[in-house]
């Protein structure tokens, strides 16, 4: 069965290190586009951190559909529409918020159109936040942050080896209610229960009548794992997590070494 679908995780994957999609990356993307293969990025970033890429690589087609949020969101890229969405509620906001202060954690809170921090000592991870996904970051307290905020998801931010330690130390009855995934060394993402980069994957090829056998997934992090195990073909770039390597059917090459290109030269392109 030949593969009609390819999600692409961002960071690590589809870019170098500098944040750039090489010509090598762009030339095999537009080919298996031009032959009819649905090509949709699937990333942790919220939508204004993708609008560039979506841009550059020209996916913003009427067929075309992006996931953002790690699969909290799932819509069209041209017109917008939703073809499923999760976010937290203000009483997930509450609850988040105050286990961040029992573990004593930088925290902050992204909707569909900021990162919202009540650190006063605000964190360097959450102004990289800022700064790569193209969102304002705004001062909060908790007090200033109402019910009406479109919350989609939440970040425990800190130094890697401090934050595995916060990781460890998060009670059980409190994961359960989550989806909880780790980004980077230095971000853990809080999602609706039901949000995942694998969910969104599912939702979109039932939208598009597809069988995981004809879904291709490329990732590095374990915030891809899901749509890996989900895909019918579950790619690791060389340079992903162990946990994802060992996942995935394929291994390629890493991110610096247009990983992705290799993939879809020999899988997809026909």
């Amino acid at each position: 069965m030949s593969i009609k679908l390819v999600a692409i995780d961002i960071d690590g994957t589809l870019v170098t290190d500098n944040k750039e999609v090489t010509p090598t990356v762009k030339s095999a993307i537009s080919a298996a586009k031009a032959q009819g293969v649905h090509i949709v990025l699937c990333t942790g970033r919220p939508l204004p951190g993708v609008h560039r890429y979506l841009d550059e690589l020209e996916l913003n087609d009427n067929d075309d559909y992006v996931i953002t949020y790690n699969g909290s969101l799932v819509q069209e890229s041209l017109s917008g529409k939703k073809i499923s969405s999760h976010t937290l509620s203000y009483e997930d906001f509450l609850e988040i918020e105050t286990m961040s202060r029992r573990l004593n954690v930088h925290l902050h809170t992204i909707t569909d159109e900021a990162i919202y921090t009540a650190n006063r000592d605000i964190s360097y991870y959450t102004v990289n936040e800022a700064f790569w996904v193209k969102m304002p970051l705004r001062y909060r307290t908790v007090q200033e942050m109402t019910p009406e905020l479109n919350i989609i998801k939440m970040m425990y931010i800190d130094e890697p080896d401090y934050l595995t330690e916060v990781i460890n130390r998060i009670p059980a009855d409190f994961a359960k209610k989550y989806t909880m995934v780790r980004s980077d060394t230095f971000y853990y993402e809080i999602l609706n229960r039901d949000a995942s980069k694998g969910a969104g994957l599912k939702a979109l090829a039932a939208h598009l009548q597809l069988a995981p056998e004809e879904v291709m997934a490329i990732g590095d992090n374990e915030n891809d794992l899901s749509m890996i195990e989900f895909a019918g073909t579950g790619v690791a770039m060389g340079n992903a997590v162990d946990t994802v390597k060992a996942a995935a059917d394929i291994v390629a090459p890493s991110n610096e070494e247009d990983g992705v290109a290799h993939i879809i030269q020999e899988y997809v392109l026909k």
